[in-house]
């Protein structure tokens, strides 16, 4: 046979699409789940598929999606380990039950390991010293929910390895972190802080009465469990002295279906942050979307990750390997090149804004997923959608930060004529209280920023003026009806 240049051409390709298909981390660990986990064969099966017919790439989209109802509590919960035995090593966590029943999750000690990796690299790109004592403080709650063990462990790994990395876990007992900030943290060079957004942020606003200063130290936090604004990081870097937001914070998209999956980078924060500044760009990354979702970086080889409808779709080997599992999370998937020329389509040299901030070239190779709240964590006012993110945005201000924490809740409520309203219950700091000033200046800044916001509102309010002004209700400093400090704090209460 004679070889001709396009001949030549399409062996080439051939192999390349060979390779990739080797390489695919979803059809590896689809093709050992069905040798080795019982109830994912029981799963093909019921959904009429064929596992002999995914061999390739193209194939995937073919493999069904999994979720938790459909897959995790309809199979013997042993079949859904490897082997169909629980006699194998594994650490458990519960889900929160925010949405029902909760579900036990199995993770395996590689899970561990992949998220120890994720934040040594963030230790090792921060601005932090890697030879200077560094006091961790986890304020993740340390019970049977992932956050706060899988941190632990991580930093705890850091520190086997030979990183000068000590850590305490006083959880989400604010008094307790305040002690190790008062009486230990001194005696290091550095902190770390880890913990949920909102709750890093009181804790932050207590350093000041509680005596605590960070002028004599490094600091850089980690966050995860929820998103967050680019003022809030802002806000946490003056509250901290943190000079490189890009570098000395960390924000992780993480679950206790599959651990650490996903984390911000000083490439993704940056992206992030000019999106910001341009509404175009912004649209053009993340869609039509008043909220800002986090933007992170994943590595394939760990958590992979599709978005079919918005919706995301991660795979990931553990203790319970997941194929395609609808996480219940919204979002896409995105590459560098992607970005960068969204970036080029208007005026700004992606390229050169990485070269000026000095970022890892190494990170433009990783994937980028984005996520936002889901379609629950909002409520509605005459049909328009109210996402929480608009408010927050309004409470983080400074005429207003010395008097609210920066918690709430929204609800749709009904007054007694049967017209519908929108009520935001509000903490206050401790020792303030509600004024009239206070109440009229925060509602009229909050009428303001959701016209700018949300083009919806902004022509309901012309349509139905006074009708769309939301009833704010102040509640003291930690009250438990919204605000315990026990429990993630819920955004949008939903009622009946």
């Amino acid at each position: 046979m004679i070889r001709t240049a396009a001949t030549k051409k399409r062996s080439a390709t051939s192999l390349s699409r060979k390779k990739l298909n080797e390489g695919s981390p979803v059809l590896r660990l689809f093709k050992r789940m069905v040798a080795d986990v019982p109830a994912y064969k029981k799963f093909l099966e019921s959904n009429s598929v064929a596992a002999e017919t995914i061999e390739k790439i193209s194939d995937i989209e073919r493999i069904p999606v999994m979720s938790k109802n459909s897959y995790l509590r309809e199979y013997p919960y042993k079949d859904l380990f490897w082997g169909g035995t629980l006699a194998v090593p594994h650490i458990m966590t519960s889900t929160s039950g925010s949405t029902g029943k909760p579900f036990y999750f199995a993770r395996s000690f590689s899970v561990d390991e992949q998220s120890a990796f994720i934040h040594e690299r963030f230790f090792m790109q921060s601005s932090l010293s890697k030879t200077k004592s560094t006091l961790v403080i986890v304020c993740f709650g340390m019970g049977v929910w992932i956050g706060g063990l899988i941190t632990y462990q991580a930093f705890q790994t850091l520190g086997k390895k030979g990183y000068p990395i000590s850590v305490i876990t006083p959880g989400i007992n604010k008094n307790e972190i305040l002690k190790a900030l008062q009486q230990l943290a001194p005696h290091y060079d550095q902190i770390i802080l880890a913990g949920y957004p909102p709750f890093i942020k009181d804790v932050l606003d207590d350093t000041e009465a509680a005596g605590i200063s960070f002028a004599q130290h490094r600091i850089a936090i980690v966050f995860a469990a929820e998103a967050f604004i680019e003022q809030f990081r802002d806000y946490v870097a003056s509250k901290t002295g943190i000079q490189n937001v890009l570098t000395d914070t960390m924000n992780i998209y993480g679950s206790a279906d599959l651990g650490t999956m996903a984390a911000e980078t000083p490439l993704s924060i940056l992206i992030r942050r000019l999106a910001a500044k341009k509404p175009e760009i912004f649209k053009e990354i993340f869609g039509n979307i008043s909220k800002t979702p986090t933007l992170a970086q994943y590595i394939p080889e760990y958590t992979n990750f599709e978005a079919v409808d918005g919706q995301l779709l991660v795979t990931g080997d553990s203790a319970m390997p997941l194929c395609r599992y609808a996480i219940g999370d919204h979002g896409a998937v995105l590459s560098f090149s992607q970005i960068k020329d969204i970036f080029s389509q208007h005026g700004i040299d992606l390229q050169k804004e990485i070269r000026e901030h000095t970022i890892d070239p190494q990170l433009l190779k990783l994937p980028f997923v984005y996520v936002y709240e889901r379609s629950d964590l909002s409520t509605t006012l005459y049909g328009l959608q109210i996402y929480p993110e608009t408010i927050r945005e309004v409470l983080l201000e400074d005429a207003f930060n010395p008097f609210v924490t920066g918690r709430f809740a929204l609800a749709q409520k009904y007054d007694e004529n049967h017209d519908q309203y929108l009520e935001i219950n509000i903490e206050l700091k401790r020792a303030q209280e509600a004024t009239e000033a206070l109440s009229s200046s925060l509602c009229t800044e909050i009428i303001r920023n959701l016209k700018l916001k949300n083009g919806e509102f902004k022509e309901l309010y012309s349509a139905l003026g006074d009708r769309t002004v939301p009833r704010l209700v102040f509640w003291p400093h930690e009250d438990p009806i919204y605000f315990r400090r026990d429990i993630k704090q819920r955004w949008v209460i939903k009622t009946e």
